[in-house]
């Protein structure tokens, strides 16, 4: 399989579980627009969305797309889903049908896919000390965004950051062992890179 051809499946696969819950939201409110809005809400939903736009990109054959840096920040980025997913959030709701069927897509499906996608395919010997640091700018992005989301609507994205049931020094303290997390993730994967692109073994 080509690295287009991976990346069209990837990107299928993400729009999909998008159209998917897309769907099921819309099920729930009896409004498109609405029901974008509700989706938005969600890092892994912005996460999909990212992921599917660059996956396109690199199927059609933008070199922008294809870049070390924005693969393997979007890489990162659906790996923190798929880890808070099995962390902390698996089985804390109940889902059938169509959600169902989006829940394993979008948390599961893309994460393993985008992770071998940069193993395999991806590049490598591109990424540079600095990326980890802008890759983080996504979540610490996301973080102020979900909580003013969350006070003025009265209901928050993710359990861990509900500053209405735990308060404000638990809320921080989860956003901030996240972001640290997402940071050391970021310069592993860097570690990686230039091992693998320097053919170096792992011992």
């Amino acid at each position: 399989m080509t690295s287009r051809l991976a990346a069209a499946v990837i990107a299928i696969i993400a729009w999909v579980g998008l159209a998917i819950q897309l769907r099921a939201s819309y099920g729930l409110t009896g409004s498109l627009t609405q029901s974008l809005w509700v989706m938005v809400r969600y890092f892994t939903v912005i996460t999909n969305l990212i992921l599917a736009l660059i996956f396109t990109g690199i199927a059609l054959g933008n070199r922008r797309c294809e870049s070390g840096p924005v693969v393997g920040g979007v890489t990162l980025a659906i790996i923190l889903v798929g880890v808070i997913y099995g962390l902390l959030l698996q089985g804390s709701i109940e889902l059938s049908g169509g959600a169902a069927v989006a829940d394993l897509l979008l948390h599961k499906v893309t994460p393993i896919l985008g992770v071998g996608y940069w193993a395999w395919f991806q590049r490598k010997g591109q990424l540079r000390p600095i990326h980890p640091w802008i890759w983080t700018l996504l979540p610490l992005a996301y973080f102020p965004y979900a909580l003013l989301r969350g006070a003025i609507e009265g209901r928050y994205a993710y359990p861990f950051m509900d500053v209405d049931r735990i308060g404000w020094p638990a809320t921080l303290l989860n956003g901030t062992l996240i972001a640290c997390g997402f940071l050391i993730a970021g310069f592993a994967m860097f570690w990686i890179d230039r091992r693998l692109a320097t053919g170096k073994r792992w011992g």
